[in-house]
């Protein structure tokens, strides 16, 4: 036993190590893009201020007299709105572009050279929007609930984890968006198409209630749906027990290809 313990310790303790000084690189990487962000302007307006302003944009359709009929709440629809474009713009376009800038700077070939492996880089590019978009996602939760009656969450572990795994995946949806975009100029439009596709097919800028009903279950299987699906259901508690595990199966299952798609694609060194 004595023998068995003292070949123990030693790989758990260089286990426990390796664990620190992976945290300590992310740490120190992060820090590093949240300076490179504070410096960009443009990107942090459109971070802070676009995912709080657009939910304001979707009201009329919210009004409509058909949804009222549905007796849908006004405070719940506009916080799945406010979700869904911190998804989009706090986490997926800002993270595009900086993947690519990052990239075209040779940022991200250096990095890879040095100790960091290939997911703490990708990672700790990320860390900041994603701390952005989650903390986005709780000030807008809390003030529609308190200030559109939007109510207490129904199930909050849902909306919990509707949140998380929407972050997840917008961050790496992000860096496959980055494999295709070219130059940093270009980022926003190779963006558009998921951000128009999720605006309008996921229930954030148009509630899927309004829209037709085979039209509706196509949009279930887009890819964000399913993390604004869960962030609904957990105020609403309108998914029962199947639902709500085909949701989070179908969620799970488009960050893994997502992740999938991002280690086979992701580029490393400028585009030629």
């Amino acid at each position: 036993m004595s023998t068995v313990d003292v070949r123990e310790r030693p790989d758990a303790s260089r286990r426990r190590v390796a664990r620190a000084a992976s945290r300590r690189r992310l740490s120190a990487l992060g820090r590093a893009e949240l300076l490179l962000l504070g410096r960009n302007r443009g990107a942090v307006l459109t971070a802070l201020l676009v995912p709080l302003a657009l939910p304001f944009s979707v009201r009329p359709v919210i009004d409509q007299p058909g949804l009222k009929a549905q007796d849908l709440n006004v405070g719940t629809l506009m916080l799945t709105a406010a979700t869904g474009f911190s998804f989009l713009f706090a986490v997926y376009t800002s993270l595009v572009s900086a993947y690519v800038a990052r990239r075209e700077e040779l940022v991200l070939k250096r990095l890879r050279s040095g100790e960091p492996a290939d997911a703490e880089i990708l990672a700790g590019t990320a860390l900041p929007a994603l701390c952005l978009g989650l903390a986005q996602a709780l000030v807008l939760s809390v003030g529609c609930a308190v200030l559109l009656d939007a109510g207490a969450p129904e199930a909050p572990y849902l909306t919990l984890l509707g949140l998380l795994l929407g972050l997840l995946l917008s961050a790496a949806l992000a860096a496959l968006t980055s494999a295709v975009t070219r130059t940093t100029e270009s980022a926003q439009v190779t963006a558009l198409p998921l951000v128009f596709v999720s605006m309008l097919g996921s229930g954030i800028a148009v509630p899927v209630d309004i829209l037709p009903e085979r039209v509706a279950r196509v949009c279930e299987f887009l890819p964000l749906s399913p993390a604004v699906r869960l962030v609904r259901a957990g105020w609403t508690g309108e998914l029962g027990a199947g639902q709500a595990t085909g949701t989070v199966l179908t969620a799970l299952a488009w960050t893994l290809v997502a992740v999938f798609a991002v280690r086979r694609w992701f580029r490393w060194e400028p585009r030629r």
